[in-house]
């Protein structure tokens, strides 16, 4: 209970948090030597691989990534986000090969959506002791990532600004010091909502950057 009331504090305090050894070795050689298997190419312009648009993508390659969908590790989190009526919204992995460029910093909801306008539960008000968010993103570390090697980026807190992210951060985030890339070692998972401020760091790896991400909405919402 103690570990939970952490995480709960933790979560909305920064808008994300990461669970170190989510995955067991066992279940991390597995991921890795399943995706292996499906010999993809080298990473290119997008970094993206397994989505499932009109299918079931990854979760088509093996049980182990359906075991992920309510792993836990996650599912108490997920709960005191989401509540007890949530549905997975899509799927797809992030790769990335040493050299290939940043990603712009954005949220899907909140002062940084590119719409205008709030949708029912597309925010993170907190009301009588209970958060209500609408969508949270899971995603698993297969290799190790953080400040040493790139990846998933954030701005701690942003999801409960009422302002937009200023230009000489966003042009520049490598360089704003509210910008943080957290320590999110191979088998770890990062759980944050989408109307926190994030993005995706240079790579600076010599390894290949593999991660798996589950997004989660509220039952009565349908993003894509």
């Amino acid at each position: 209970m103690h570990d939970l009331e952490m995480q709960q504090y933790l979560f909305d305090l920064q808008g994300y948090l990461v669970i170190e050894n989510g995955l067991s070795p066992e279940e991390l050689a597995e991921l890795n030597r399943l995706v292996d298997s499906q010999n993809l190419p080298p990473p290119g312009p997008s970094p993206r691989f397994g989505s499932a648009p009109e299918g079931s993508g990854f979760l088509a390659w093996g049980a182990p990534f359906c075991d992920l969908l309510d792993h836990p590790r996650i599912m108490p989190i997920l709960r005191f986000r989401l509540g007890d009526c949530f549905r997975l919204d899509r799927v797809y992995g992030m790769y990335m090969r040493e050299g290939m460029p940043r990603g712009g910093l954005h949220a899907d909801y909140g002062t940084m959506s590119p719409t205008a306008g709030a949708q029912p539960g597309a925010y993170f008000p907190f009301r009588d002791n209970q958060v209500y968010n609408g969508f949270v993103v899971v995603a698993w570390s297969l290799t190790d990532s953080g400040p040493d090697y790139g990846g998933f980026c954030c701005i701690p807190g942003s999801h409960k600004s009422h302002f937009r992210v200023p230009s000489k951060i966003a042009d520049a985030p490598e360089k704003a010091p509210c910008v943080i890339t957290p320590h999110a070692p191979a088998g770890s998972v990062i759980l944050f909502t989408e109307s926190l401020t994030h993005g995706t760091v240079a790579w600076q790896g010599k390894h290949e950057r593999r991660s798996l991400l589950y997004k989660y909405a509220v039952s009565h919402l349908v993003w894509t």
